[in-house]
């Protein structure tokens, strides 16, 4: 069900503005072989003139997001030649490499961020840190001008090996040790205890604490009182910009991780705090603040052109008129800085609040996400499972099927409980479901600069969609709001759902409400409160979710049938409904290459056809018992050979295998014995 920690939400491997190939095939360069401008760049690293090393760095960072380039930069060692240049005597060599391997790490994923480790870049980065810090702290003695310019050097310089290093660590776990070992922790939370002067700084080292706290006991061990004061003077900061609220959003993120180390009583101080940061975030309506933005952008804009042409015309009337004089050609300003690369995050401040606003309000849906469910499956098992949801969908199915063995909610403190209530978490995260502001959405969409923005609104919704999926699971029927509310919150994701009707191409948002739709039928189910989707309803959404690539989602539609399927089963009149989701559940366990849909789909089977008069006169006519003896073997065999390949390790722990491997030979035999008397078909069968 959802997730049990941060990963399941961890940041994709893209650039900061933008998904890395699409940007290269948009410049037309995905198809390209030729590796030349690397190799020269590459070669100008080593050029005694710092500015031509600058400005090699500087295009190396930009290379890196045209995958062919990213790829040679790889064969041809890059990171060891630019790893040195950390240290380079030059500051501007020192940012603008720093800058090169941030976006290297943002665009190459786990195995370039992994191999980055393997090439030592670990060595000269935290030695870069180390003398930012001490950099920052003899700076203060200079004098003013010159401690202005060093400070936001060095502090620029801070910022983008803190984006490095963050990169790496959510990638490595070898990184995350180097980190423990080297004694960073003290060096982040410095950098961190600047935030009033420099949010950007502290913003990337939340990001970094973040990810290098969770599950990670030999770092918690270093908290010492100094240092969770830090991050208690970051977390309460009265100021209220979008960065700010970003910053206080990671923080509460981190102190979440702290949780086992602080003492018992100030556990309810720290739970409150957290959870009013979270409410707070939530409580913006982001689409009217994107509106806001870019209208201020728009109106900042106009004021700067009208600037520039009042001073172009009073430099005009000055000039001598001379026919003779060449002409120059009026050329506009250009309004975006290209400092580094274009894969940096974007330097217009309404777009950078708007941003920081969404992301803020992700990462509070998520935070919440993780405080709903409990961290039972080892480090092991998670970082064997797929990259993809798919994973995370079959966990939740382990959840309602074997009674919370693998993963369950969290029984909640009567702290977490009464913080949940009095910060109106369930009511917030019912309105983030909700589709993003329409006006926001367009005036996103026609700016090429704010496009990323639409995703992120999409991204909340889902988070939004995850978060209600653990709370319907988690929470009891009253506290949230009785059987009519969750009748309404029925009507309220159908309408969702079908209010679009090319859903299915929306991999995402499809998976995270038939997370939410799943949860929510199985607690109604458990209830006795009447279903609210129609069997038209329940077949589109099967028939169009059973085909996505998706493994979570075909895992979800099966599991919704199933739920469905064994409330109708009890009731009369409901033959037909039954064998169309008793063949529909056969076609899936038969023929879906993944075994654990098949396997869900077996125990969807299961629950549908276990008992009630219309169920097995279903069962009959649909010829369920044969067919299922004759998928016995086949399905036997399936599970073997996934087994021996080790497609899916961490099977052999769940209910795929043990549950319907070895159930379905004793419900056949229950079936065949138990209804004997009631028709010929299972005479035929054993014969």
């Amino acid at each position: 069900m959802g997730k049990s920690r941060t990963k399941r939400f961890k940041r994709p491997q893209f650039s900061p503005t933008g998904d890395c190939q699409a940007e290269a095939a948009a410049n037309g360069t995905e198809g390209e072989e030729d590796d030349g401008p690397a190799a020269e760049l590459l070669e100008k690293l080593q050029h005694p003139s710092a500015e031509v090393r600058e400005c090699a760095c500087a295009g190396l960072a930009r290379l890196v997001q045209q995958r062919p380039a990213l790829l040679g930069l790889a064969r041809r060692d890059a990171v060891r030649r630019l790893g040195p240049l950390l240290l380079d005597p030059s500051l501007a060599v020192r940012e603008t490499a720093a800058g090169a391997l941030r976006n290297l790490s943002a665009c190459g994923g786990f195995e370039v961020c992994d191999d980055m480790v393997t090439k030592d870049i670990m060595t000269p980065l935290v030695a870069l840190l180390k003398e930012c810090s001490a950099g920052l702290d003899s700076n203060e003695m200079s004098p003013q001008e010159k401690k202005d310019q060093n400070r936001n050097s060095i502090e620029n310089i801070a910022n983008e090996a803190m984006n490095v290093l963050w990169n790496i660590c959510e990638c490595s776990s070898r990184a995350v040790s180097i980190f423990n070992k080297e004694g960073c922790l003290e060096i982040v939370l410095k950098y961190l205890s600047r935030f009033s002067t420099n949010v950007d700084l502290a913003i990337s080292v939340a990001y970094c604490l973040q990810t290098v706290t969770e599950d990670n006991p030999e770092l918690l061990n270093s908290f010492t009182a100094p240092a969770l004061h830090v991050l208690e003077s970051a977390m309460l900061s009265p100021v209220s910009s979008m960065d700010y609220i970003l910053l206080k959003t990671l923080v509460a993120g981190t102190v979440w991780n702290l949780k086992d180390i602080i003492p018992s009583k100030s556990q309810a101080e720290i739970i409150n705090a957290i959870l009013k940061i979270l409410s707070e975030v939530l409580e913006v309506d982001p689409g009217e603040i994107v509106i806001q933005m870019k209208e201020a952008e728009t109106q900042r804009l106009k004021a700067a052109a009208e600037t520039e042409e009042i001073r172009e015309n009073a430099n005009g009337d000055n000039l001598i008129e001379d026919d003779e004089m060449e002409e120059v050609p009026h050329k506009r300003k250009v309004r975006r800085k290209t400092f580094i690369s274009d894969l940096l995050p974007p330097t217009d401040k309404e777009l950078r609040e708007a941003m920081a606003l969404l992301t803020a309000q992700q990462t509070a849906l998520e935070i919440i996400v993780n405080m709903c469910c409990s961290e039972d499956p080892s480090d092991d098992e998670w970082e064997e499972l797929s990259s993809s949801d798919e994973s995370d969908a079959f966990m939740e199915n382990s959840f309602s099927e074997c009674g919370g063995q693998l993963l369950s909610p969290l029984c909640l403190s009567h702290e977490v409980h009464t913080a949940f209530t009095n910060y109106l978490i369930p009511k917030k995260i019912f309105e983030k479901t909700a589709f993003p502001n329409s006006i926001a959405v367009d005036l996103c969409s026609r700016s090429p600069t704010w496009k990323s923005l639409v995703r992120k609104m999409n991204t909340i919704q889902c988070r939004a969609l995850v978060c209600l999926q653990s709370l319907v699971s988690l929470l009891d029927v009253d506290h949230l709001g009785g059987a009519a509310a969750l009748q309404t919150l029925a009507q309220h994701l159908s309408q969702l759902l079908f209010s679009q009707p090319d859903f299915a191409k929306h991999v995402d948002f499809l998976e995270a409400i038939s997370s939410a739709l799943r949860a929510l039928l199985q607690t109604m189910a458990s209830k006795n409160i009447s279903q609210c989707m129609t069997p038209d309803q329940l077949m589109t959404l099967c028939t169009a979710g059973i085909h996505s690539s998706n493994t979570g989602v075909r895992v979800n539609v099966v599991s919704i049938l199933g739920i469905t399927g064994s409330v109708l089963a009890k009731e009369d009149g409901t033959l037909e409904t039954l064998k169309t989701i008793g063949c529909f559940l056969l076609e899936v366990a038969t023929k879906d290459p993944s075994l654990v849909v098949a396997g869900e789909a077996l125990d969807a089977l299961f629950d549908v056809f276990a008992d009630g008069k219309e169920a097995e006169r279903a069962s009959i006519q649909i010829k369920l018992l044969s067919a299922l003896k004759e998928f016995q073997p086949v399905f036997k065999t399936k599970g073997l050979t996934s087994l021996q390949q080790r497609c899916w390790p961490w099977l052999q722990s769940t209910e795929v295998l043990t549950g319907a491997g070895r159930f379905l030979p004793r419900w056949l035999t229950h079936m065949a014995v138990g209804r004997r008397p009631h028709s010929s078909l299972f005479d035929s069968a054993e014969t």
